[in-house]
């Protein structure tokens, strides 16, 4: 049998897929329009704000470094516009802030993600098989998810169950029907 004839397996995440490059593009397209579109609103609600010299306070002051966001469709590169206002010190608690609310600042994965792991978890994909299977479904650039990350998740979930035990339930009736 020769080399033509041989099949190659295709390794998880190293696809060539037209339509989800597609997708990632216009993902990419429209995300940066709705966080242009939130910065020229938030400068619009603030146009009116002077400094002592009568410029406008609040300015576009260039673009934070480039980010990927790990969405459902893979990683989706992010360029936040940077806001600056001119009067205000860094420390000042009266500084006018720009956070957008599509793509907050510490955000590295969408919902969708992060409603993802705990499935995965609980269906029984192992802490250091995370990365694996997110490349499997993501795609090759999908992989960022360490054991140690994946446990530190697993420690919040279980923090998060544990409170869900303990929530008071006196204030609300409950009907249900025991049949033995």
């Amino acid at each position: 049998m020769s080399n033509d004839n041989v099949t190659k397996l295709i390794q998880p995440g190293v696809f060539d897929d037209q339509l989800t490059e597609i997708l990632r593009n216009g993902a990419r397209a429209l995300l940066a329009q709705a966080v242009e579109a939130e910065v020229a609103d938030f400068l619009g609600k603030h146009a009116d704000v002077k400094t002592e010299d009568g410029q406008q306070r609040v300015v576009r002051h260039g673009h934070l470094p480039e980010r990927e966001v790990m969405t459902g469709i893979g990683p989706v590169s992010v360029r936040q516009p940077r806001v600056r206002d001119r009067e205000a010190a860094a420390a000042d608690p009266d500084r006018i802030r720009f956070s957008p609310s599509v793509v907050p600042p510490y955000m590295r994965r969408s919902k969708s993600i992060e409603t993802l792991l705990p499935i995965l978890y609980l269906k029984g994909i192992s802490t250091g098989d995370f990365s694996e299977a997110l490349a499997a479904l993501l795609g090759k650039d999908a992989a960022g998810l360490s054991a140690s990350a994946v446990g530190r998740l697993k420690d919040g979930w279980l923090d998060e169950y544990a409170a869900w035990q303990k929530r008071d339930l006196s204030a609300r009736r409950y009907v249900y029907i025991w049949a033995d």
